[in-house]
């Protein structure tokens, strides 16, 4: 098993309904994980602050600080993943989550064994570091891939562990055009339960950060039909 799957990696798990909030925790410590429960957006952000986790899980619907307000303030603060759990399949709803930096999102209810598939797809993305790794260029931008890092001009970006990967993956062949499909199971880990979503959002995001003009973008290319490219 993975370093990163092993007993030991920590959950924060954000619910104000506290059958459901000790529904999730039981299923999570079945899994050999650490968790830590919060009420509220509130509590949940003083505890990331204390005690950084290595998933978090956050309601949209919390009293005071919602679930959208919650993930920007930790995600100004830390790259953690981030899953949004909403009572809605509404497409304002999960486009809303993943706009604020959410890198995935579970509709209620929710299968244990679903949960869980999300969280080691997304806990498998991070990979130990490998000085070797080559480093891609593409047109002004220069990415290397293990090392976590993405310059454009020689200015180093800030990009989401979601985003990098995504990044990296159309970098691993300029030119292809890569399908949604092709993207979830290659960026997110999964395909028969993934949404096209997930894939649209996070281009769009990635567009703001190394994109000159995220409006008409040079590099994230859009293949009507089809999917998307990088090019140079």
């Amino acid at each position: 098993m993975s370093q990163y799957l092993s007993v030991g990696t920590r959950i924060l798990t954000v619910e104000d309904d506290e059958r459901i909030r000790t529904a999730v925790r039981f299923a999570l410590e079945d899994e050999g994980w650490i968790v830590d429960e919060a009420d509220s957006g509130e509590a949940a952000a003083d505890m990331f602050a204390n005690e950084p986790a290595d998933v978090v899980l956050i309601d949209i619907m919390l009293p005071g600080i919602d679930g959208f307000e919650l993930c920007r303030s930790i995600r100004r603060i830390s790259d953690v993943p981030i899953v949004m759990v909403t009572a809605r399949a509404d497409t304002h709803d999960v486009v809303a989550g993943l706009e604020a930096g959410a890198d995935d999102y579970l509709t209620k209810p929710f299968a244990p064994k679903e949960l869980s598939a999300r969280i080691r797809a997304l806990l498998r993305r991070h990979r130990v570091a490998s000085p070797d790794s080559p480093i891609l260029k593409v047109g002004d931008l220069e990415i290397a891939p293990e090392q976590g890092v993405v310059k454009r001009n020689g200015e180093e970006l800030h990009l989401t562990k979601t985003e990098f990967r995504l990044l990296c993956e159309l970098a691993s062949t300029p030119g292809k055009v890569f399908s949604r499909e092709s993207l979830l199971e290659k960026v997110w880990g999964y395909d028969y339960f993934g949404d096209g979503r997930l894939v649209d959002v996070h281009i769009r995001r990635l567009r703001t950060k190394v994109e000159v003009d995220a409006a008409h973008p040079r590099h994230v290319v859009t293949v009507r039909g089809m999917g998307y490219k990088l090019q140079s």
